[in-house]
């Protein structure tokens, strides 16, 4: 496991580096990305094997102590960090926290001058949620070929820009296929298919959290049922304690404090003293 100094100056091991990303391009080798908010979830990633995981900016403290040495990836949100100062104050604090990249949706010049202070910045392109209304809906992107070229223009002016590795979300396999071929960005394939340097997942959606599985993802496990006999347990607790003040059944000797009769005897009679 590579051994490196973070961007915070501490001396830490990482499952991988942006060199060792790098490296994933043409060895056919792929490495996993998943979503982590909570130390627990990070905890779980690196006790899966997974090397990487993204995390929103502010909750790389939380992803930090779950794990030390997972690749993190911190997003900066579009209302997180507005102007020029708010995203370059986010992205350091970030890293400094102990993230190894940030990624944006922002446009060239965020990423420029991201990449200009040496921080590692993942785009995202694609099918990008948040700028959904300027292709009409919830779609691939690159099922044409005029579409897929406009596309590869934007890997190359990514790449450009001086950014490591994009996100590619639901792009065609096959156009993904050739895109990978042919740029020197690392790429994180969701619903992109397998010809990506990177696949990723969301956790909610592994798990099976997620009411509706998007149409790339798989569910491996059934958290949600468990989530359901949680909220019923403790509806069923909270309905047993109810009841048990109604009846006055709680609370009971077992439950309450007692002090010695001879103690409650010389209270009392000091309370009726103090009352003449």
């Amino acid at each position: 496991m590579p051994r490196i100094f973070d961007f915070g100056g501490r001396e830490v091991e990482r499952s991988t580096t942006v060199a060792g990303l790098r490296a994933l391009k043409g060895s056919g080798r792929h490495a996993a990305q998943v979503t982590a908010e909570t130390a627990d979830e990070a905890a779980a990633a690196e006790a899966a094997g997974i090397e990487m995981v993204v995390c929103r900016a502010v909750n790389v403290p939380k992803v930090r102590e779950g794990s030390k040495k997972v690749f993190v990836t911190a997003a900066l949100g579009f209302a997180d960090a507005v102007t020029a100062d708010e995203v370059l104050r986010t992205a350091f604090s970030a890293i400094v926290a102990g993230a190894d990249a940030v990624v944006t949706g922002r446009g060239w010049d965020t990423v420029k001058m991201l990449s200009a202070e040496q921080i590692p910045v993942m785009g995202h392109l694609g099918f990008v949620p948040r700028k959904s209304t300027w292709v009409g809906g919830v779609r691939a992107v690159g099922k044409t070929a005029d579409e897929a070229l406009e596309l590869f223009d934007r890997f190359r002016r990514l790449e450009d820009a001086g950014a490591f590795a994009v996100e590619c979300e639901v792009i065609p396999a096959a156009v993904m296929a050739e895109i990978n071929r042919r740029t020197g960005l690392v790429t994180v394939s969701l619903g992109s298919g397998r010809d990506a340097d990177v696949i990723f997942l969301f956790t909610s959606d592994i798990c099976g959290e997620a009411k509706r599985l998007p149409r790339h993802a798989r569910a491996w496990g059934d958290l949600a049922s468990l989530h359901r006999q949680v909220r019923d347990e403790r509806v069923r607790a909270l309905s047993g304690f109810r009841a048990d003040v109604v009846s006055g059944g709680y609370p009971g000797e077992a439950e309450t404090a007692r002090i010695a009769d001879d103690e409650l005897d010389r209270f009392r009679a000091a309370l009726d003293g103090s009352k003449l």
